[in-house]
């Protein structure tokens, strides 16, 4: 069979593209090495959340925004400083992206039937000045169903297309080469593996059991980032954030990793930004592991009291929620790869919340009912089994006590009760009053002015050491590898760059290995809800200029 397009990789911004090209007439090749069983990729473990500028959602809460706002937190995130080279792309695909949340993105998706949840989230808070990182009023739209809620329209839009003869998919296709001819790229190569059973998530076997080749008239890359790939992530990490951790856990499936990132950089594609990368400060060990070192990120409320390994207090604006990359620069300067929360039973069942579709039953199942629950005393069910069988908690009814077993549960004794207990008292000193000196204190009741989070993201103030408050917590926290910012450089057609910035004839890239467009779309730093989106729009983008150039 001739094929118009070959796309490499069933994840979300495959499954956009391919959904654009197979709308337009165009025969597609949806290539995969993972079962089918993990169609859709990444994104159906995610969360689900959207960065929007402007939503009725947004405005219904009480939210003034807009894209001038936006685009202001967005530069003071970023923090473009290659415009002249690896920059240039990525900040022409930010202004565009820009364009589409504050435009036609909601729009876009409801047609297709994705709904929101009615409260937004406030994600990356910043906490520097009014130009500095970090989002001004919150911008995180939960999609109804979660991951699963986000890629489902899409998956549907191919199913039809290989139904009707457009879209040819085949999983356990590995591609080890790019074809080319004369400067162009002409096809795919590689390697057919052997059926796997492994479930979604699951490390599914290499074997090799035949070859192939397909040519086409483009191909697309979309094959996700390095995040499973810790040898990858130590080699590309940054001078700046001082040497890798020595231990992290992963956010991603084994599948991420990098492996079309060479394989491209073979065929000429150029990749820049590679020391951009988006790792959480706050992965708990999964006490039920989907893959290998499966970590699961708590996505905090404003009021965990944050300890490095040693118990100083970790220094402001890095609060829980508030600065991702500054929280892991500081960290990494201790020496230690974890750190810890201290904070009440009252602050878990407000304020945790655990990334992933399968950590929200509720929302992923979308169920009004179950989500009504979240208001009831207690933690929610995943956050109680975390309690309960996560090696990462600590209960205790004392200060001593608490401390004893964060000793215990590390094992460096690095831990001093009298200093802890010290920081603490002085942390509660400062509830005495509606004003206080402590910028997290104030950040706290700053939170709670915004609606949204005052109903069902931030416990009302209140001293760790108040008995009514209930037992005392510990969470050891993990450095979480998750995201990969560098990438691919395309033009905003989404074809791939090569090293003299020349488009290679026949060849795009989308998602995240297009550091989710041009390279890194994102600078330095992500302003939350803009993964799963830079998904969409690249994908959606690039599949759109790749029907228009074959017609």
């Amino acid at each position: 069979m001739e094929y118009d397009v070959i796309v490499v990789g069933a994840g979300l911004a495959g499954l956009v593209a391919t959904a654009e090209i197979a709308d337009a007439g165009k025969k597609v090749l949806l290539l995969d090495q993972e079962p089918e069983a993990s169609f859709g990729g990444q994104a159906w473990w995610s969360f689900g959340g959207l960065f929007l500028v402007d939503s009725p959602e947004q405005r219904r809460m009480g939210v003034k925004d807009s894209k001038e706002l936006a685009w202001q937190d967005w530069l003071g995130t970023a923090g473009f400083d290659r415009e002249d080279d690896e920059d240039y792309w990525g900040r022409k695909w930010a202004e565009a992206y820009m364009d589409f949340a504050a435009g036609e993105k909601r729009a876009w998706l409801r047609e297709m039937g994705v709904k929101f949840f009615p409260v937004v989230g406030w994600a990356e808070r910043g906490g520097y000045d009014a130009e500095g990182h970090g989002n001004s009023v919150p911008r995180f739209h939960i999609v109804w169903g979660t991951g699963p809620g986000i890629v489902a329209p899409f998956e549907r839009r191919v199913r039809e297309h290989m139904k009707n003869g457009l879209v040819a998919y085949m999983p356990r296709h590995r591609v080890d080469s790019l074809v080319t001819s004369n400067g162009l790229v002409i096809g795919a190569g590689g390697s057919v593996l052997a059926p796997s059973s492994a479930g979604r998530g699951e490390e599914s076997n290499r074997d090799v059991i035949d070859d192939f080749e397909y040519n086409a008239k483009a191909v697309m890359v979309t094959s996700g980032g390095i995040g499973a790939n810790f040898d990858l992530v130590r080699k590309n990490w940054p001078d700046r954030l001082g040497n890798p951790p020595e231990n992290m856990i992963s956010g991603v499936p084994a599948h991420v990793d990098g492996r079309m990132l060479s394989i491209t950089e073979d065929a000429g594609g150029r990749v820049v930004n590679r020391d951009r990368m988006w790792h959480y400060t706050e992965g708990i060990k999964n006490w039920n592991p989907v893959w290998n070192k499966h970590g699961i990120r708590i996505l905090p409320g404003p009021s965990s009291l944050w300890l490095d390994a040693t118990g100083k207090r970790l220094p402001a604006p890095n609060f829980p929620g508030f600065d991702t990359l500054g929280t892991l620069d500081t960290i990494q300067k201790t020496g230690y790869s974890y750190s810890w929360f201290i904070l009440t039973q009252k602050i878990i069942e407000s304020e945790f919340a655990l990334s992933g579709s399968e950590q929200n039953p509720d929302l992923t199942g979308k169920s009004i009912k179950k989500v009504l629950s979240r208001v009831l005393p207690g933690p929610t069910s995943p956050v109680k089994a975390f309690m309960d069988k996560g090696e990462d908690f600590v209960v205790a009814d004392t200060i001593d006590n608490l401390v004893v077993g964060m000793n215990k549960l590390t094992g460096d004794k690095l831990l001093d009760i009298e200093e802890i207990k010290r920081k603490v008292e002085a942390r509660d000193r400062e509830m005495n009053n509606k004003f206080t000196k402590d910028l997290q204190i104030t950040a706290i009741r700053g939170a709670r002015k915004y609606l949204g989070d005052k109903l069902i993201r931030v416990a009302s103030p209140h001293k760790l050491l108040d008995k009514k408050s209930g037992p005392l917590i510990a969470v050891r926290l993990n450095i979480l590898s998750r995201k990969t910012l560098g990438g691919l450089q395309t033009n905003l057609s989404g074809q791939v760059l090569s090293e003299t910035g020349q488009a290679i004839p026949g060849l795009y890239a989308a998602g995240e290995v297009a550091g989710f467009g041009g390279g890194g779309l994102h600078g330095y730093r992500a302003l939350e809800g803009t993964f799963l989106g830079g998904c969409l729009f690249t994908g959606r983008e690039a599949g759109r200029a790749i029907a228009k150039e074959l017609k």
